[in-house]
C-alpha cells in the first residue's frame, strides 16, 4: 500500500467524516481532503514533477503540508519535508544533497516559509485548502532512492553533514498502523497535531496514524500552551507530545489561575523524545488524570521501536516492550557499554529504514545483518521492557529534536574570535536537555557573547541554538589536544550555577 491510499481508503469508508482542522479552525472532510490531494498531485505534475523525482517541502504544520506529502505519493514521487524554521544555509545544504525537482513552501501559516519562498522567487498558489508556493523546476542529478521510498527525512548526523533517511511506503504504513493501535485511535478521535510533520514523530505517529484510522487532526504550526489548553477543553481526545509541552501547559494553567482540565474526552497522553523523570511523571499524571505513556524510536525506525501501555499510577519509566512485529537486542560488546547488562540497542523489523540517501557507507555502518545499530545504550529488564540509559553518540535531545554538537560547534567556529568550541547537553527537570556551548577565545572578558549569539543564530535553527555560552581562555583537553567534553560541566560549574 502507498501512503496516499490510506487517505483514499478513509475517504471511501467515511467521506463526510472530519479529516483536518487547520490552524485557523477551518475543517475539511475526508472527501475534501482527498480532492485537495488529487488536485495538488495534478498541479505538481503540470509543473514538472515526475515519478521518482523528489519534492522538497519547506513547511510548518498546516493542511497544505499534509496535502503536499500525500500528493507527492500520488504522483509517484518522493517527499522531502524540512522544517521551514531552518536557516537559509541549512536548507541550501539539504537542497544540494536531495536534488529535488521542485520545492514547495507552505506560506499560508508560516512566515519563515514565506521568506524562503520569496527569496527563491517561488510562485504562489491556493487550491482552496491553503496557500503554498512552488519553485521553478530544478535540475535533478541522479535518482538513488530505493523504488519504494515515500519520504526522505534529513538528520544532521554526528559528522555535521546532512543524512537523508529513506522511509518506504511500507515503513510508514506499518508505523501508522502500530501507532493507531497503540493509542486506540478511532474514527471519532481528534488528535492534537502540534508535533511537526517534518519530523518523524509527527509524520508517522500523528499524520499516518490518523489517516490509517480515519480520525481527524487539529493542526498547530507552533506550540502555544494556551491553544493546547483550549483545544483539550474543546474536545481533543489524543495528545502526543514531548516533555516540555506538558510542563508548559501545567505552568500555564497554574500561572493563570485556571481550573484543571476537568471532565474532558481526552483519553491518551504520551511523552516521547526524552527520558521520563519519575516525580515529573507523577505530576503530569495527576494533572491529566491519565497515565502518561512513554516510548522510544528514532528517524531511522520510522519513530517507533517500543512503547508502554501502563495503567494510571504505574511507577514504570521504561520505554516499554517492543511494538508488535519489532525485534530488539543489545550489543554489549561496544566500547561505550561499560555497565553490566547495558549494550547498544539494535533493532530489526518492518519499521527500519531502507537506508541513507546517497550514502552507502553510512548505510553499511548502521545496518548490519538485518539489524539497525541505533547508537543508543540500553538495558532490557525482566519484563522485556527497554530502558535507554545513555547515548553512544554525542546526541542532544532538545524539545524532542535531535541536536548534533558538531553542527553547532561548526557555527561557532566560523566566528573570527573563536579558537574552538565544544557543545554538550545537560539534563533539565522534566526530561528535556539544554544545549551548552563552551567557547575558547583569546580574551573571555572582551568577547561579546550577545554578538556571538546573534552570529550563530543566523546559521542555526532555533532548537539548535545554545541555552548558555561559556567563554574561556582554555578548555580541558587531553595531551593529544582533544577536548575532554565529559569534564566541561564540572570545570565550569561556577559559571553554570
Amino acid at each position: 500500500m502507498k501512503i496516499h491510499e490510506l487517505v483514499a481508503r478513509a475517504m471511501q469508508a467515511t467521506p463526510d467524516a472530519r479529516a483536518i482542522r487547520d490552524v485557523d479552525g477551518r475543517e475539511a472532510s475526508y472527501a475534501a481532503h482527498w480532492q485537495a490531494i488529487t488536485d495538488t498531485a495534478a498541479l505538481l505534475q503540470e509543473h514538472g514533477l515526475k515519478a521518482g523525482d523528489r519534492l522538497m517541502i519547506a513547511a510548518e504544520n498546516c493542511h497544505a503540508t499534509a496535502v503536499l506529502i500525500f500528493a507527492t505519493s500520488l504522483a509517484g514521487a518522493v517527499a522531502v519535508p524540512v522544517n521551514a524554521r531552518m536557516s537559509t544555509p541549512e536548507i541550501a545544504r539539504i537542497t544540494t544533497h536531495a536534488s529535488p525537482r521542485l520545492i514547495a513552501y507552505t506560506t499560508g501559516f508560516s512566515g519563515d516559509a514565506t521568506k524562503h519562498a520569496q527569496a527563491a522567487g517561488a510562485r504562489d498558489f491556493s487550491l482552496g485548502f491553503g496557500a503554498f508556493a512552488l519553485s521553478a523546476p530544478l535540475p535533478v542529478s541522479g535518482d538513488d532512492a530505493t523504488a519504494d521510498t515515500a519520504v526522505i527525512l534529513y538528520t544532521t548526523g554526528t559528522t555535521g553533514d546532512p543524512k537523508g533517511v529513506m522511509l518506504t511506503h511500507g515503513n510508514l504504513c506499518f508505523a501508522g498502523d502500530a501507532s493507531a493501535k497503540l493509542r486506540n485511535i478511532r474514527g471519532h478521535d481528534l488528535v492534537y497535531g502540534v508535533l511537526p510533520m517534518t519530523h518523524v514523530f509527527g509524520l508517522a505517529s500523528m499524520l499516518m496514524a490518523t489517516s490509517t484510522s480515519g480520525a481527524a487532526m487539529q493542526l498547530e504550526s507552533r506550540f502555544q500552551p494556551d491553544r493546547l489548553y483550549t483545544a483539550l477543553k474543546a474536545g481533543a481526545t489524543i495528545f502526543p507530545g514531548v516533555p516540555q509541552m506538558h510542563a508548559l501547559l501545567m505552568s500555564y494553567v497554574a500561572d493563570h489561575g485556571l481550573a484543571g482540565l476537568g471532565d474532558v474526552p481526552l483519553h491518551y497522553v504520551s511523552s516521547g523524545g526524552a527520558p521520563l523523570d519519575p516525580a515529573w511523571k507523577r505530576k503530569a499524571e495527576a494533572f491529566y488524570g491519565l497515565p502518561l505513556q512513554n516510548g522510544y524510536g528514532l528517524t531511522e525506525t520510522t519513530a517507533g521501536v517500543s512503547a508502554t501501555k501502563n495503567p494510571l499510577g504505574s511507577a514504570d519509566i521504561s520505554c516499554g516492550p517492543p511494538l508488535p512485529g519489532v525485534e530488539i537486542m543489545l550489543d554489549t560488546g561496544v566500547p561505550a557499554a561499560t555497565d553490566p547488562g547495558v549494550g547498544e540497542v539494535l533493532t530489526r523489523g518492518p519499521h527500519v529504514m531502507a537506508g541513507y540517501f546517497r550514502n552507502a557507507q553510512a548505510t553499511s555502518d548502521a545496518m548490519q545483518d538485518g539489524w539497525l545499530r541505533t547508537g543508543d545504550l540500553g538495558r532490557i529488564d525482566d519484563t522485556g521492557a527497554l530502558h535507554i540509559v545513555g547515548r553512544a553518540k554525542e546526541l542532544i535531545i532538545r524539545g524532542g529534536f535531535n541536536v548534533y554538537p558538531p553542527e553547532v560547534e561548526a557555527a561557532f567556529n566560523d566566528h573570527t574570535a573563536v579558537v574552538q568550541c565544544a557543545v554538550v547537553g545537560r539534563s533539565l527537570p522534566g526530561g528535556d536537555e539544554e544545549v551548552l556551548a563552551f567557547v575558547q577565545c583569546a580574551d573571555p572578558k572582551t568577547l561579546d557573547t550577545n554578538e556571538l549569539r546573534a552570529f550563530v543564530a543566523a546559521r542555526l535553527t532555533g532548537y539548535k541554538r545554545p541555552n548558555r555560552i561559556i567563554a574561556a581562555a582554555t578548555l580541558p583537553a587531553a595531551p593529544s589536544g582533544k577536548i575532554l567534553k565529559h569534564k566541561l560541566i564540572a570545570v565550569f560549574a561556577d559559571q553554570l550555577s
